[in-house]
């Protein structure tokens, strides 16, 4: 299928609720222009050609503004609130996800998810971190900082994907450990080495 014959009806364009950045803000303009375009009752070969030209036109503009993100504007990519977190990603990757829970020891930590998927067929092991998108679940996962049990329930998974000789497919997204010390009381830096140790 050429350029030409694409319906503009089935483009996949940017969510109307997509918060644009400051300085995606050429982007944000096209987007719209293609909105425009695709909203009109006109249905031809050169309205085709425009949205086609247009898409393009916001594609190189967007390799351009990320090919050279000051530190900041990279912050912001990072920190944005409609960023993919893990659950995200395992939803429109995988199937079947059965989440496992608990680190045999103490408890489960809601920042690190884990469990067995299948992609493509295969299982395997997925771990991430899980930030949360409103307050209470945001709250409830620790905003994405595991602690103790986090690492251990990652751990066990770990070993348990060695068992079965399933690959492990891990999301990191992270601020860091949880910073308190009922972390270190409950042997976070210890946690931490086996799960560097597990890995290498």
């Amino acid at each position: 299928m050429t350029n030409k014959e694409i319906d503009p009806k089935n483009i996949p364009e940017i969510s109307e609720d997509y918060k644009f950045l400051d300085f995606e803000k050429t982007i944000q303009d096209i987007s719209e222009k293609i909105t425009a375009l695709k909203d009109s009752a006109i249905d031809s070969s050169e309205l085709n050609n425009q949205i086609n030209t247009l898409r393009k036109e916001r594609d190189v503009e967007t390799k351009k503004i990320y090919s050279k993100l000051s530190i900041w504007q990279t912050v912001q990519v990072a920190r944005h609130p409609q960023r993919p977190h893990t659950l995200d990603f395992i939803d429109r990757i995988f199937d079947d996800f059965d989440e496992l829970h608990g680190d045999r020891q103490f408890g489960d930590d809601a920042s690190i998810i884990g469990g067995i998927a299948y992609l493509e067929n295969m299982p395997v092991m997925i771990i991430g971190h899980e930030k949360g998108r409103d307050t209470e679940e945001k709250v409830r996962r620790n905003f994405g900082m595991p602690q103790p049990e986090g690492y251990r329930k990652a751990k066990r998974l770990m070993e348990l994907a060695e068992q079965f000789t399933m690959p492990v497919i891990t999301f990191i997204d992270t601020a860091g450990a949880y910073p308190g010390i009922e972390g270190e009381e409950r042997g976070q830096s210890e946690a931490i080495a086996r799960n560097l140790a597990v890995m290498s």
